[in-house]
């Protein structure tokens, strides 16, 4: 690994607040991991607890509360418990499409996600499939092309697959806290607290 690479790692964990279970031994074997980690599998971990946190909370709400977003004083205009999974959702695809330099799915560039993404089911499946995108993306990360910028972008971590995929994860957790918020305002305990 690159002094750039390390680098980006413990910027990474700062964000994120540390490292995922995988690396702390909760799942790591003693031996299985040989003396060289892939930043690409650092970075695929930290997709994948993302994505494990936000499904249990999107399936912790019942369907007729897709709809629910707090009231009152200081809550005009926010979005719906579905349209933050939209949003985390649209920003994923967004990132893995500038990753793989491909088109970004409609409804990504405004970071809504379509207007036909309705249901519970449905608003799941578009989650599922940000998050599958990611890893899609993030496996194309090699030693090779870690420190190179993608090819028509501007600024310092927009122009990196690594500081791509650490705004798709951070920008995932933003949206975990405040989708748990919803869930205890309905008096719903959230999965990581039962």
């Amino acid at each position: 690994m690159t002094k750039t690479s390390r680098k980006l790692v413990l910027i990474f964990f700062f964000v994120t607040g540390g490292p995922p279970a995988s690396f702390c031994g909760a799942q790591a074997q003693p031996n299985q991991l040989d003396d060289h980690i892939a930043l690409r599998l650092v970075v695929d971990d930290w997709v994948t607890n993302a994505e494990t946190h936000v499904m249990r909370v999107a399936d912790a709400m019942p369907e007729d509360k897709y709809s629910f977003a707090p009231a009152g004083a200081g809550f005009k205009g926010v979005r719906t418990f579905a349209q933050q999974l939209k949003h985390l959702a649209a920003n994923n695809y967004y990132q893995a499409a500038i990753m793989l330099a491909q088109e970004p799915p409609e409804g990504t560039k405004g970071e809504v996600g379509p207007d036909s993404v309705k249901s519970k089911a449905e608003v799941m499946m578009y989650v599922k499939g940000s998050f599958e995108s990611l890893h899609r993306a993030v496996a194309t990360v090699d030693e090779k092309n870690v420190e190179h910028p993608i090819p028509g972008t501007s600024g310092t971590w927009q122009r990196s697959s690594v500081g791509r995929t650490v705004d798709a994860v951070a920008h995932s957790f933003n949206h975990y806290g405040q989708l748990v918020e919803y869930l205890r305002m309905n008096n719903i305990v959230p999965p990581d607290s039962r």
